[in-house]
C-alpha cells in the first residue's frame, strides 16, 4: 500500500464531506447500524480468526471477542451519534465590533483524523460514527491481534458508502505493521491530529514520536479512596463494578486507598472481590487486615512496583493512607489523571477531594467504571482524553471540532 497516495485520497475525501448534510450523515450511519448487525456472520468469522491467536486466558481476549449481542450494541451507539444533534457550524461566539465587523466563531472539523488502536475492533464502528458525523475523515491504525475483525468491520463501511456513493477514502485502514504506524506519526500536512487509544506505552511511543498534534488518550491507573467517613453498603459494590465490571478496559480500578482508621472494615469491602478471583497486592497494614478473612491464594504483600500500575486483569493494589491529605498525596504520586474516586458521607471531604484530585474524571460515592462517552450522554466517545489542551475526558462530537474565525465586514479597512 502506498500510504502517501493513501493520506492524499483521505485528504480530499475529508474536503468532500463538507458537501453532506446532517440529513446525509445520519442516513449513511443508520446504514452503517444495519449493516453491522446484517453482516454479523461475516464478522464474527473474521473475529474468530483473531481469537484463535490469542489465549483466552488473556484479559485482552475480552477486549477482542465481538459477539452478536455486541453488534446489536454497537449498532445502537451508532444509531445513537446518528441521533444527536450536529457539532458543527455551531456559533460559539459572536460580536460586533465599534467599527462594524461582525465575528463569529463558528465550529468546524479536524478534517483527517489518526487514530492508532490496539486488540478492540468495536473502536473501528466508534471512530468511524464519531468521524462522520463531526465532519471529519478517519485513518484507522489497528493492531495485529484485530487485523481480521478491523478489516471485515471496515469493508462492510465502505459498501454502505458505495451504495450512498460517498468516497470511501473517508475511513482508510492501513496494514497492521510498525512501519504503517511510523507513516502515520509523520503525515505533516495530511493529518491534523493523532489520537492513540491503548496501554501507556503506546501512548508514550506516539507522544514521543509524532511530528503532528497528539491528543492523548486511554491509559489509565484509577484509584477509589474509602474515607473514614465512608459508608460500607455503598463502598462494597462500588469497589467491585470498578474492579470487575470489565477488568481490561482504561477506567477499571487499580488500586483501592482505605483509611487507616477503616481498616477493620476492608475484608468487607473486598469479599465480593474474591467471587472473581481478584488478587490483591496489599502494603503491611492492609494485608495484616484482610489475613485470614481473604483467601491466601489471592493475598500477596505489595511492593512499589504495585502502585501507579495500569493492571488490565484481575488484580488490584491495596495502599492503607492515615488521612485524606494522605490518599491525595498517593494519588498524585501515581494518578495518570484519568479517573479517581472517593467513597465518603461526609460532604467536606468530597468537595475538598474533587477540588484537590487533578483528573479528568472525579467521582463521590460512584465507581470509576462510569467514564464512558455513552454514559455521560455523548452517545459515544472517540476515547478519555487524559491531557488538558483541547479537550479532558470522554471525548464525543464536541470535541471532534475545532473552530474558526468568520469576519463579515462592509468596506471597513484598519487604520
Amino acid at each position: 500500500m502506498d500510504l502517501n497516495r493513501t493520506f492524499v485520497a483521505v485528504q480530499e475525501a475529508a474536503s468532500k464531506l463538507l458537501g453532506l448534510s446532517d440529513k446525509d450523515i445520519n442516513e449513511i450511519l443508520s446504514a452503517v447500524a444495519d449493516a453491522a448487525v446484517e453482516q454479523a456472520g461475516f464478522i464474527l468469522g473474521e473475529n474468530r480468526k483473531d481469537l484463535e491467536r490469542m489465549n483466552p486466558a488473556d484479559p485482552k481476549y475480552d477486549r477482542l471477542q465481538l459477539t452478536e449481542e455486541r453488534l446489536q450494541a454497537i449498532a445502537s451507539d451508532i444509531r445513537n451519534v446518528a441521533s444527536l444533534p450536529s457539532p458543527l457550524g455551531r456559533i460559539l461566539k459572536e460580536d460586533v465590533r465599534p467599527n462594524g465587523l461582525k465575528i463569529k466563531r463558528v465550529s468546524v472539523p479536524f478534517g483527517v483524523i489518526g487514530i492508532i488502536y490496539e486488540a478492540r475492533p468495536n473502536v473501528s464502528f466508534d471512530v468511524f460514527s464519531l468521524c462522520l458525523k463531526s465532519g471529519n475523515a478517519c485513518i484507522l491504525k489497528g493492531g495485529s491481534d484485530a487485523d481480521c475483525s478491523n478489516r471485515a468491520i471496515v469493508r462492510v463501511i465502505h459498501e454502505v458508502l458505495r451504495r450512498f456513493q460517498v468516497d470511501r477514502h473517508v475511513v482508510e485502514l492501513l496494514p497492521a505493521d510498525r512501519a504503517a504506524t511510523a507513516e502515520l506519526l509523520h503525515a505533516n500536512g495530511y493529518v491534523d491530529v493523532i489520537i492513540p487509544r491503548g496501554s501507556s506505552g503506546l501512548i508514550n511511543y506516539v507522544r514521543q514520536n509524532a511530528t503532528i498534534p497528539v491528543i492523548e488518550t486511554g491509559a489509565g491507573v484509577c484509584h477509589t479512596f474509602f474515607d473514614r467517613y465512608g459508608d460500607v453498603r455503598k463502598g462494597a459494590p462500588v469497589i467491585r463494578n470498578a474492579k470487575t465490571r470489565r477488568v481490561s478496559v482504561c477506567n477499571a480500578l487499580d488500586c483501592l486507598i482505605i483509611d487507616a482508621n477503616r481498616l477493620s472494615d476492608l475484608p468487607a469491602l473486598c469479599a465480593s472481590l474474591s467471587d472473581s478471583n481478584v488478587t490483591l497486592y496489599a502494603d503491611r497494614p492492609a494485608y495484616k487486615a484482610l489475613q485470614g478473612k481473604y483467601p491466601a491464594e489471592l493475598l500477596q504483600p505489595a511492593d512499589e512496583d504495585c502502585y501507579g500500575k495500569e493492571f488490565l486483569d484481575y488484580k488490584m493494589a491495596v495502599k492503607t493512607a492515615d488521612s485524606l491529605h494522605d490518599a491525595l498525596a498517593h494519588i498524585r504520586k501515581y494518578s495518570s489523571k484519568h479517573s479517581e474516586c472517593i467513597v465518603t458521607e461526609d460532604s467536606l471531604h468530597g468537595e475538598r477531594f474533587c477540588r484537590e484530585v487533578d483528573a479528568a474524571c472525579v467521582y463521590v460515592n460512584a465507581p470509576t467504571s462510569f467514564t464512558d462517552g455513552a454514559q455521560f450522554g455523548l452517545g459515544a466517545e472517540i476515547g478519555i482524553s487524559t491531557q488538558k489542551l483541547h479537550a479532558r475526558g470522554p471525548m464525543g462530537l464536541e470535541e471532534m471540532t475545532t473552530y474558526k474565525w468568520i469576519v463579515e465586514g462592509d468596506g471597513q479597512i484598519r487604520n
